[in-house]
C-alpha cells in the first residue's frame, strides 16, 4: 500500500477523531455554563430578594450565548469556507477557552452589584460567538473526509463529542459537590470547572494539527465561484434549505427541556420539587452516556435507510416524551425521571442529533457549506435556547399544569422540525461532488456501497 492510499484511509479516522475531541472540549465549556446557570448562578449573580427574577435572569443569560451564534456563524463560516475548515476550528477553540476561564474569574453580585451579571453576559456572548463555527466546521471536515457510503457514521462522531462534553461537564461538578461543603462550593468550588478550561488553550493547536483539508475543499478553492462571498451566495441561492435547517435545529428544545428548564424546575426551591443538585447532575450524566452509545448506531443506520426517517421519528417521539418527563418531575418520581430522561434525550432525540452532522452539510455545495450550515443551524438553536426563559415565564413557580404548558410548546417545536425534514431532499445516496446541486437527488443514483467505498480510497 503506497503512502497516498494509506493517507486516504487514515484521514477519515483522523478527521472524525478531531471532530470528536474538539467538540468534547468546546462543549464541555459551553455546558458547564448551562449547568451553573441552572444550579449556581441564580444564587450568586442576581439579587436575592426575588428568586423568580433570579431564575429567569440566569436562564436568560444562558440563552444570550445563543443570540451571538448567528453573528459568529457569519464570521466563522466565512473563515471556514475561505481559509479552511481546520483554521476556523482552532480559532473557535481558542475563543471558547479564553471566555470560559474568564467566567471562572468573575466577581459575584454581592461584590460588585449589577456589574457581575453584565460581565457574565458579555463573556457568554463570546462563548456563543466561538461555538457558532464548531459544529458546522467539524461536520464539514468529517463529511468531506469520510468514505463514500459512510458519511453519516463518520460525521456522527461530531455530536458524540458534544454529548461527551456534557458528560465531562457533569462529571467535574459531581465530585466537587460530593466532597465540598455547600458553603465552600458556592464560595469558590463552582469556579474550578471553568478554570480547567485553560487546558483548551494549550491543546487547541495540537488536536487538529495532523488533519489536512479534504480534496473537496482544496479543489473548490480553484473554482472561480469560490471568490464570491459565501454568506451572500448562501442566502440568495439556498434560502429554502437554510430555512429547513433552522426549523430542524430548533430540536434543541429537547436538551433545553431536559438540562435547563427541567433542572431549574426540579432543583430550584421556588418550584418546591426538592431534587438535590447532585441527583440532577446524575440524570444529565446518564442521559448523555446513553446518547454516546446510541449516536454511532443511528449515524450508521442513516447510511442505510436515509437521513430523513430517523430525524422525523426522533423529533415526534422526543416531543411526546417531554410531557411524561416533566410530569415525572412534578410527582417527584426519581426512578421515572431517570427512565424518561434516558428515553427522551438519550434515545429518541438522537434520531435527530446523530444525523444532522451529515444531513445539514449535505444540503449545501462545498464552497458555501460551512457558512450555510453555521448560519441556519445557529439561528435555529438560538431560537430554541431562548425557550427555557420563556418556559419560566409561562410556567413560573406556583403555576398550574407546568408539565402540560411546557410540554405543549416543546412538542409543537419538534413537530415543525419533523415537517421540515419531511420536505427536504434525501441526500445519503448522493456522491460528494454532487451535494448541493439542485437536481442531484433526482439525477444521480447511488452505486453499491462496496463500489463507492473502493473508489474513495483509490
Amino acid at each position: 500500500m503506497n503512502n497516498h492510499t494509506n493517507t486516504a484511509i487514515q484521514q477519515p479516522k483522523k478527521a472524525a477523531a478531531s471532530g470528536w475531541i474538539g467538540s468534547t472540549l468546546e462543549y464541555y465549556d459551553f455546558f458547564i455554563f448551562a449547568t451553573a446557570a441552572s444550579l449556581i448562578f441564580p444564587k450568586l449573580f442576581f439579587p436575592s430578594w426575588s428568586p423568580a427574577i433570579a431564575i429567569i435572569g440566569s436562564l436568560a443569560a444562558y440563552g444570550v450565548g445563543y443570540v451571538a451564534r448567528p453573528v459568529g456563524a457569519i464570521v466563522l463560516g466565512h473563515v471556514g469556507d475561505t481559509y479552511g475548515r481546520r483554521s476556523v476550528l482552532v480559532l473557535c477553540m481558542l475563543l471558547m477557552g479564553l471566555s470560559t476561564v474568564g467566567v471562572g474569574l468573575l466577581p459575584t453580585y454581592d461584590q460588585v452589584g449589577m456589574l457581575a451579571p453584565i460581565m457574565m453576559v458579555i463573556l457568554r456572548l463570546v462563548q456563543g460567538f466561538a461555538v457558532a463555527g464548531e459544529i458546522s466546521g467539524s461536520s464539514s471536515l468529517s463529511l468531506e473526509h469520510a468514505p463514500a457510503g459512510r458519511r453519516g457514521f463518520f460525521a456522527s462522531f461530531t455530536t458524540q463529542g458534544v454529548q461527551a462534553g456534557q458528560i465531562l461537564a457533569a462529571a467535574v461538578f459531581l465530585p466537587l459537590q460530593a466532597f465540598m461543603t455547600p458553603e465552600a462550593f458556592l464560595a469558590w468550588g463552582w469556579r474550578v470547572p471553568f478554570w480547567l478550561s485553560a487546558l483548551i488553550i494549550a491543546t487547541a493547536w495540537y488536536i487538529r494539527r495532523e488533519v489536512g483539508e479534504a480534496p473537496a475543499f482544496t479543489n473548490q478553492q480553484r473554482d472561480p465561484e469560490h471568490a464570491r462571498a459565501p454568506v451572500i451566495e448562501a442566502v440568495t441561492t439556498r434560502w429554502r434549505d437554510m430555512l429547513r435547517v433552522i426549523c430542524m435545529a430548533a430540536m434543541n428544545v429537547i436538551p433545553a427541556v431536559t438540562t435547563i428548564f427541567g433542572a431549574a424546575y426540579a432543583v430550584q426551591p421556588a418550584y418546591g420539587i426538592g431534587f438535590s443538585p447532585s441527583l440532577y447532575l446524575w440524570i444529565s450524566l446518564l442521559g448523555n452516556a446513553t446518547a454516546v452509545l446510541v449516536i454511532p448506531f443511528v449515524g450508521k443506520l442513516s447510511d442505510r435507510i436515509g437521513r430523513r426517517p430517523p430525524v422525523i421519528v426522533g423529533a415526534l417521539l422526543s416531543g411526546l416524551l417531554s410531557f411524561a418527563y416533566l410530569y415525572a418531575i412534578s410527582i417527584h418520581n426519581v426512578t421515572l425521571v431517570f427512565v424518561l430522561a434516558m428515553l427522551m434525550w438519550g434515545v429518541a432525540y438522537q434520531g435527530f442529533n446523530a444525523v444532522f452532522p451529515s444531513f445539514f452539510p449535505e444540503m449545501f455545495p462545498t464552497r458555501i457549506r460551512v457558512t450555510a450550515m453555521a448560519i441556519s443551524q445557529n439561528v435555529g438553536t438560538a431560537a430554541a435556547a431562548l425557550l427555557p426563559a420563556l418556559f419560566a415565564m409561562l410556567a413560573p413557580p406556583g403555576a398550574q399544569n407546568i408539565p402540560w404548558v411546557v410540554g405543549s410548546v416543546a412538542f409543537g417545536v419538534t413537530a415543525i422540525a419533523a415537517l421540515a425534514a419531511y420536505t427536504a431532499k434525501e441526500t445519503y445516496q448522493v456522491p460528494l461532488e454532487n451535494l448541493g446541486s439542485t437536481d442531484a437527488s433526482l439525477a444521480v443514483r447511488a452505486q453499491p456501497l462496496q463500489a463507492r467505498h473502493a473508489e474513495s480510497v483509490q
